[in-house]
């Protein structure tokens, strides 16, 4: 029998709480269970986060904390978090891009498609804010074990597989209609 999905909501963060709840679950999925260094998970742009001692050297190597928009989903009512996602926009020579990143769902809570359904709400907020021309592109670099997943929502694999942050990883793209 399959699981009834709790109730829960996606949310674009609007305080330092939300955006730390964001940062929690990143941590929990990146560092604790995928075992990706933390230096690599927090913008260098922002003050340290509460979970680091006020002695902190951690380079941090991200720049985007600041200006991306991050979403957060939460269950209801108990507004426990449990999945976040992150956007940010690139101005490039090439042509401007959105760049989506940071997708993390709680182990626990994959089973029910939390992260199609914050995808979704990624692309819906871009289609509404969006002032480019049609389409917008959207980037995301893909762990490989989970590229079927954007590709099933759109994205193309393009270029050759890459390392980033001592994984592989594929560019993926997805050509949004406004």
């Amino acid at each position: 029998m399959a699981s009834e999905i709790p109730a829960h909501e996606i949310v674009v963060t609007r305080s330092p709480e939300e955006r730390q709840q964001c940062y929690d679950v990143r941590i929990n999925v990146f560092h604790h269970e995928q075992h990706f260094p933390l230096e690599t998970e927090i913008d260098e742009s922002v003050p340290a986060p509460p979970f680091l001692p006020p002695d902190h050297n951690v380079p941090f190597l991200n720049r985007h904390e600041d200006t991306a928009t991050h979403f957060l989903l939460r269950l209801v009512p108990s507004l426990t978090p449990v999945g976040t996602i992150r956007l940010h926009q690139v101005k490039s020579p090439s042509g401007d891009y959105y760049k989506l990143t940071r997708l993390a769902i709680l182990k626990e809570y994959r089973k029910y498609r939390f992260g199609r359904e914050l995808v979704e709400s990624l692309h819906e907020w871009v289609k509404a804010h969006a002032l480019e021309t049609n389409p917008v592109t959207i980037v995301c670099h893909s762990q490989l074990p989970v590229q079927g997943f954007y590709a099933k929502l759109g994205y193309l694999p393009e270029g050759e597989q890459f390392d980033e942050e001592g994984d592989p990883h594929q560019k993926m793209v997805l050509r949004l209609p406004l």
